[in-house]
């Protein structure tokens, strides 16, 4: 059985906690796209962390985690993320980096920061983790794979080639300091004495997984509008952000995806610029990113503060839509306790029309929100685990958003912590 869990909205949907409780049940938990740019928050037994690279089922003794050949793989930051378990008390996790996985090198970095400073007020909000000038180098066919750091011939003509490229931009369009081939040699031979314990063939060790019945959960980032074919372009990521890309980027075929979990929260939240119907702003805007999350909205990655707005049912309808989604949870439904009405856009009015399907970006930027408003319940529902226990209102509130995204809303978070959810029957 393989489970796709992936983001129905624009990412920062909770997914961490989701897919931390739905590798209690797997055996291989797979990450398959996306890199350091975005985190998911866990909340355990050890304690609090923020993994960017590891899959969510480095707490369990009992699964295989492994990094698929769809991530831009960081290999600092990935050491980083080793040595914080180890100091947090987490046992030594079963962890395999495919030997496909391409690498994040530190010119990508330099590069996404370089041109994010040229754009200036035009930039796209990259988190100046060098994920779009990784991409453009994996399907230029400029990638460096983790395999090519045991074949040093190999190697030493690739960096040669790449550097050919990269300087002609470093010196004439950002005026920086040309590479040097031998140093990021030394720096690729430094990242090989990282991985040498971690490198395996995962794409076997995935379909004999397949072939002997065993669990699997790809483990998706961000969400359906940060997807650059199906979001909100250009203000997208430029990896697949959907269940659909877990084919690829984790070596399954696509016929052994039984279940899509699309997370959604029961507010918007959003990280880097672009379209945002339903987003408040102002003191309103500041009254729900307080009381949001555990500690409030802000990224793991980044640490800035969350764009906030109403749940915003024309997304996250779409958002389920591209996903294939088979399930939704619906996460933080606890944050929204102090209003005492709740406002959920159920439509978009473009040029004068009122449309509940999710427009193409030229016409995203037009839109302006259509809202229906349902009462608040106006007391503590954190950690509530029996979905009868709710009040009335907040249960009208899932059936009411439920109906306008067109998947089944199967399970509630109320709460940061890991078993804090209730099953809706």
């Amino acid at each position: 059985m393989v489970k796709a869990i992936v983001g129905a909205n624009w990412g920062d949907e909770g997914k961490g906690k989701i897919t931390d409780l739905l590798a209690e049940d797997s055996d291989v938990v797979i990450r398959f796209q996306g890199g350091a740019n975005a985190g998911h928050t866990i909340i355990c037994g050890y304690g609090k962390f923020a993994l960017h690279q590891l899959p969510s089922g480095v707490f369990y003794p009992h699964t295989t985690n492994i990094i698929g050949n769809g991530v831009a793989l960081d290999v600092p930051k990935l050491a980083e993320e080793l040595r914080r378990l180890t100091e947090g008390g987490v046992p030594a996790p079963h962890v395999i980096v495919s030997e496909r996985t391409q690498l994040l090198m530190p010119y990508h970095v330099l590069l996404d920061a370089c041109e994010e400073e040229r754009l200036a007020g035009r930039a796209f909000g990259s988190t100046k983790s060098g994920i779009a000038p990784f991409y453009s180098d994996k399907y230029a066919k400029y990638g460096i794979q983790v395999a090519d750091l045991w074949d040093e011939t190999r190697l030493m003509e690739r960096l040669e080639a790449i550097c050919t490229l990269k300087n002609i931009m470093l010196v004439h369009l950002y005026h920086r300091e040309p590479l040097e081939p031998k140093a990021l040699f030394d720096t690729l031979m430094e990242y090989r004495a990282i991985l040498a314990p971690y490198v395996g063939d995962a794409l076997t060790v995935v379909h004999q997984a397949l072939a002997q019945g065993k669990r699997i959960l790809l483990e998706g980032q961000l969400g359906s509008m940060k997807d650059p074919d199906l979001g909100i372009c250009p203000f997208t990521t430029s990896s697949h952000t959907l269940a659909g890309y877990g084919t690829v980027g984790a070596g399954i075929p696509p016929t052994a995806i039984t279940d899509v979990v699309a997370v959604t929260k029961a507010y918007s939240s959003a990280v880097g610029a672009g379209a945002f119907v339903s987003e408040l702003s102002g003191q309103e805007a500041e009254d729900l990113r307080r009381h949001g999350g555990d500690a409030g909205e802000y990224g793991a990655t980044t640490g800035r503060p969350r764009r906030v707005g109403w749940f915003d049912a024309v997304a996250t309808k779409y958002g389920c839509m591209v996903q294939g989604a088979t399930e939704v949870v619906l996460t933080a439904i606890d944050c929204l306790s102090y209003l005492d009405e709740i406002k959920v856009c159920t439509g978009y009015e473009v040029d004068g029309k009122v449309t509940n399907t999710f427009p193409v970006p030229a016409l995203l930027d037009r839109a302006k929100p259509v809202y229906e408003t349902l009462p608040g319940w106006k007391c503590d529902i954190r950690g509530v685990t029996d979905y009868t226990k709710l009040p009335q209102a907040a249960r009208d509130y899932v059936d009411f958003l439920e109906a306008h995204i067109g998947a089944p809303i199967k399970t509630v978070s109320t709460g940061p912590k890991r078993h804090e959810i209730a099953v809706r029957k």
